[in-house]
């Protein structure tokens, strides 16, 4: 029973990474008319939203791509775009933190598998270092009222050393994941 013990610690321990993969939230405002929404318009992100300078997911261009990825998103379910006279405002925004994550570190010694070897030959160590963890916010808001009717949240890890066009395919990925659970149906399913 000894040498079960600590190797079901290191089992759950090591699953730990695996909680840094992507959440994704949505809610929208009940009783809303969401049939009677064709057209939507960019609106301008709230300035203390992002935290500026600290990753390369904290650019304009990032967010022209992830821009460019909602309107994609909206538009396949039957939205266009129409900033003169929209009914809804569309809103993107990215927000970033620092975790640490812990993972062990696995030293097997001499008396692996025996019963003695877990004390004699099993160093345990880990070792910590820092993540960006960055979270994509889409808002959209009744143009007419200014209220908030749905909004998708992701959250994932930020790789900072990626290509432009990794960014890109984990963008349109983030995008396409915060809008499954959307309320319009997809334009290819209209009559």
């Amino acid at each position: 029973m000894k040498t079960i013990r600590p190797l079901l610690l290191c089992l759950a321990l090591s699953a730990l990474p695996a909680a840094a993969a992507a959440q994704t939230d949505t809610d929208f405002k009940l009783g809303e008319n969401f049939a009677a929404v064709k057209t939507f318009s960019f609106g301008t992100s709230v300035p203390g939203d992002q935290t500026r300078g600290s990753t390369t997911y904290d650019s304009p261009l990032i967010m022209e791509r992830t821009n460019a990825a909602v309107a994609a998103a909206l538009e396949s379910r039957g939205l266009r775009r129409d900033d003169r006279n929209p009914d809804i405002y569309v809103t993107a925004r990215r927000s970033f933190k620092k975790e640490t994550v812990v993972y062990p570190d696995y030293a097997w010694g001499v008396g692996y598998p025996y019963s003695w070897g877990w004390s004699y030959g099993y160093a345990w160590s880990a070792y910590a270092y820092e993540i960006v963890v960055g979270t994509l916010t889409v808002d959209l808001n009744d143009a007419a009222t200014g209220n908030l009717i749905w909004r998708g949240t992701t959250e994932k890890r930020v790789h900072q050393t990626s290509s432009p066009e990794h960014r890109t395919r984990r963008i349109n990925k983030e995008v396409t994941k915060v809008f499954e659970d959307f309320p319009w149906r997809d334009a290819s399913h209209d009559d």
